[in-house]
């Protein structure tokens, strides 16, 4: 490297943009200066002038810095934050906004009493809120849907929504029925950017990935499969010949009803036990029909037998990671029995603190099968903590 360079700012070229490093910068501006005052000119870092140039070489540094960022920022894998969520704008999408979590659960007390917004609390301290006004009924129960006062992904299974935060006369318990429906944070950039390099397939050269696009895209939408029979018969699981089956979790079935009428092609069919009416410019009607996807539920009885240094919280961290793995499961995707008991030995140093006697699971609680769990197509395996019942022998 020659110095002084000839420019300290960034370039753009065919290649992109680029700037000199600090090092460069601070070397350059070096020589710059003992071209000025004179080569022997003394510029270490412990002078006054060469702090003064490291200090000068910083700042260029630092705009130089901002200015790449600025550039970058004009594509989708480099933009964050406010300036990514304008820019998906172009494509027709934005960011998902944070959801919250919901629960079932039942009020009891006097009958009569008019509980005005109620919250209670779960083992975790989380605050659920009741509608705003509930009365209780004539059997002395009513029962309500909660919504957790925080945005985001808060779990509580059954029963662990059991505390009264607010009092009040008349209202005596509060306990939820049902495991909470897990509400979702505000989407990142990672995910955002994900959606928009999958909205640029909606043009895509297949009809299948244009379709498994648009759905995908749709404000709310979860996972999201397109399943096809190409065949001209009926399929095993009772698709029609020359059928799509778009199966979608979550999301409004307008939206994935016109998603999927915008690119399916005319003489395919569509098959699911949900419709929607999509009508044409010329006013002519055609269901578009697909599945919203079933959650088939897994539970686990796992018996496990303590080593040294087994500790209470190993078996916290087993029940989760079991609860995880499951979750992840794609559509259609069976449960390996022999790969969840793999999943739930752990490994490593915790792994080595037990060892598991006995591992059931299936499709209710206290499962006593020991086979694999067959997922039909057109859902997806399930599960949390509270559906793993560990025993420690």
């Amino acid at each position: 490297m020659t110095y002084p360079l000839a420019t300290l700012g960034p370039t753009i070229s065919s290649t992109g943009i680029s700037a000199p490093l600090f090092n460069d910068i601070y070397n350059s501006l070096i020589a710059t200066f003992q071209g000025i005052y004179g080569s022997d000119i003394y510029v270490d870092p412990d002078s006054q002038d060469g702090q003064w140039i490291a200090a000068i070489a910083s700042a260029i540094n630092d705009c130089n810095q901002a200015a790449i960022s600025v550039f970058q920022s004009f594509s989708p894998s480099y933009s964050q934050g406010t300036n990514l969520s304008s820019l998906v704008k172009i494509n027709g999408m934005q960011r998902l906004a944070p959801t919250n979590s919901q629960a079932v659960g039942n009020v009891g007390g006097t009958v009569g009493t008019v509980i005005l917004n109620g919250v209670v609390e779960d083992v975790n301290g989380n605050m659920w809120g009741l509608p705003p006004s509930v009365t209780i009924g004539i059997s002395g129960s009513t029962t309500v849907t909660v919504t957790a006062q925080a945005p985001g992904s808060i779990a509580a299974g059954i029963g662990q929504i059991n505390t009264i935060y607010n009092p009040q006369s008349g209202w005596q318990t509060f306990t939820n029925t049902a495991a909470a429906t897990v509400g979702n944070p505000l989407e990142t950039d990672g995910a955002l950017r994900i959606r928009q390099s999958n909205s640029t397939a909606i043009p895509a050269r297949s009809i299948i990935d244009a379709i498994a696009a648009n759905v995908a895209n749709v404000p709310g939408v979860g996972r999201s499969y397109i399943y096809e029979n190409a065949t001209g018969a009926t399929d095993s699981n009772g698709v029609p010949a020359h059928s799509i089956a778009p199966i979608v979790e979550g999301g409004s079935v307008t939206l994935i009803g016109q998603a999927i009428a915008l690119e399916k092609p005319p003489g395919i069919q569509t098959y699911g036990t949900t419709q929607y009416i999509s009508v044409d410019q010329v006013g002519l009607p055609t269901t578009i029909n697909f599945f919203e996807l079933m959650e088939v539920p897994i539970y686990y009885a796992v018996t496990i037998q303590p080593l040294n240094g087994y500790v209470s919280t190993t078996g916290v961290a087993l029940m989760n990671a079991l609860a995880a793995f499951t979750a992840a499961l794609g559509i259609g995707e069976d449960v390996y029995a022999s790969q969840a008991s793999a999943v739930a030995s752990l490994g490593g140093s915790l792994g080595a603190t037990f060892y598991i006697s006995t591992f059931y699971l299936g499709t209710s609680a206290s499962p006593t099968g020991t086979g694999n769990v067959t997922i039909a197509y057109n859902a997806a395996a399930s599960c949390t903590a509270a559906n793993i019942q560990l025993s420690v022998a």
